[in-house]
């Protein structure tokens, strides 16, 4: 992570008289029960907010603070370092989804480091997140992506005490890990209900933004049930709390105390925060861990379709009274919902009396559920609601389909890549390759980016489509691609799963 400098500034707080006796046109207002500062600091900040008409918070963190870790994550990748510079490839910076969601890696592996020659050395690298202790015994919760790949992950407590951690499983899907470390008598947060929280309200995030551990921010609940592009299975909490890489994995708390989320994601053009924060709602991702602990993966039921939003035009051309549901766009040949008698134009309107509000509810709902359990859809078809009973396969059934022979997505790698072109190869030193044009999946997790060139797979190189195809297709759960990124080659793993 680069350097920072930090300017000091001077932040005046004014805080007016609202504890004593007020007067508004010469009527005297009741006084407000005064309490001392030692007092409300004891008091979570609901109370304190209602005693005194300001949340704070100083409670809460000496309550909880001690519960929230420091995570390092340590990687050793390959790294060739290229002998010219590459040109930047051609983007659109006005695509809204073009790095649209900034992980907090403290660096992208084998990043910043450079061997001076063209030789290969083993490049060490680390990330930096946060967690949070959920049992006095060693179980503690953060982000998949904080650890993926590590060699090495250790937790360092408030108490200066460092641990080596175990990762027992990471889901990243949901984004979520669970590790262990071996240490007893702990303290532990407690685990809220984000379905009880309301937007508007006060939040709190405690982590280490750029390694510095222990950081307190504050915000609102800006929205709820927020759908990101490519994360359709999580139903994130939209917060205006500022957190910066390094928050990743750590815990936000209602007013109450409560752990409510793990803040996961921002929005941000810059890499730092920009007033749009997200986490991943605790109640999903304390389903996950109780999987991850139980038999070390997720599984999350399948439908097999391809939905889109409903408007108002939409609901006028389907008789609908209100633009709500799912409207199925395409459906998989010999999927769960081809099977079920599911076509396209049908809007999907609920799923087992759970109302399906827009079409971002609905890959969250069914994930939730168990593959080869029945769900009983209510469906819109032909200006009349029929149900349709339908039997869920498993989300790794997922097939994708061939783009065409120049461009390509890996349904096993999650990459769409077509060959570079003459004019491509002559501003650069490479002679081959494959530029990726986007990136779900198993690559998007390991970091592969559009505009990455892949020049080769497990130190094969590969020189077109067919070819990635292929090898992709015969291997194993994990595979190393060597790209090119800006000046630099790396070598990225991807586990296949």
């Amino acid at each position: 992570m680069n350097a920072r400098i930090l300017s000091r500034g001077a932040v005046a707080v004014a805080v007016s008289a609202a504890l004593s006796v007020g007067y508004v046109a010469g009527t005297r207002h009741a006084d407000p029960q005064i309490i001392s500062s030692a007092q409300a600091a004891a008091l979570m900040p609901a109370e304190a907010a209602a005693k005194t008409g300001i949340p704070d918070f100083s409670g809460l963190v000496e309550t909880f603070g001690p519960a929230v870790v420091n995570i390092s994550a340590k990687h050793v990748v390959k790294q060739t370092a290229a002998h010219r510079s590459m040109q930047q490839l051609p983007v659109d910076p006005d695509d809204p989804f073009y790095q649209f969601f900034k992980r907090f890696y403290g660096q992208f592996p084998g990043q910043g480091g450079d061997n001076g020659g063209g030789g290969q050395d083993d490049v060490p690298s680390a990330s930096l997140g946060s967690g949070f202790i959920i049992s006095s015994d060693g179980y503690i919760l953060t982000n998949a992506h904080v650890v993926d790949g590590a060699n090495v992950v250790t937790v360092k407590l408030t108490d200066k005490r460092e641990f080596r951690a175990k990762v027992v499983g990471t889901d990243k899907q949901s984004d979520v890990a669970v590790l262990k470390i071996s240490a007893s008598s702990l303290p532990t947060v407690k685990i809220g209900d984000p379905n009880q929280s309301k937007v508007g309200q006060w939040v709190v995030a405690i982590g280490s933004p750029y390694g510095f551990d222990n950081t307190v921010t504050s915000g609102i609940i800006s929205a709820k049930g927020r759908s990101l592009p490519n994360e359709n299975y999580t139903p994130f909490i939209q917060t205006d709390v500022p957190v910066n890489p390094g928050n990743s994995g750590g815990p936000l708390f209602n007013l109450q105390g409560q752990v409510i989320g793990i803040n996961s994601m921002i929005y941000s053009q810059t890499g730092g925060f920009q007033g749009l924060s997200f986490a991943i709602p605790i109640d999903e991702a304390m389903r996950v861990k109780d999987e991850l602990v139980k038999t070390g993966h997720v599984s999350r039921g399948r439908l097999g379709v391809a939905v889109q939003g409903v408007n108002q035009t939409l609901a006028d051309s389907f008789g609908l009274q209100k633009p709500v549901g799912a409207l199925v766009s395409s459906v998989d040949p010999g999927g769960p919902a081809a099977k079920a008698g599911l076509q396209a134009g049908d809007v999907i309107l609920a799923v087992n009396g759970a109302a399906v509000n827009d079409s971002t509810d609905l890959p969250a709902q069914i994930a939730s559920m168990k593959p080869g359990s029945k769900a009983t859809l209510d469906v819109w078809r032909d200006k009349a609601k029929k149900e349709v009973s339908v039997t869920l396969g498993s989300l790794s059934d997922t097939k994708v389909a061939d783009n065409g022979a120049q461009s390509s997505e890996q349904g096993k790698l999650g990459v769409a890549v077509r060959p570079l072109t003459p004019q491509e190869r002559s501003g650069t030193s490479l002679t081959h390759g494959l530029i990726v044009q986007s990136s779900s999946g198993p690559a998007a997790s390991a970091g592969i980016q559009p505009g990455d060139v892949i020049l080769a797979v497990n130190g094969r190189p590969v020189t077109s489509v067919q070819q990635l195809r292929d090898v992709i297709a015969k291997a194993g759960n994990s595979v190393a691609l060597l790209i090119q990124r800006d000046n630099a080659q790396i070598f990225v793993p991807v586990d296949l799963g």
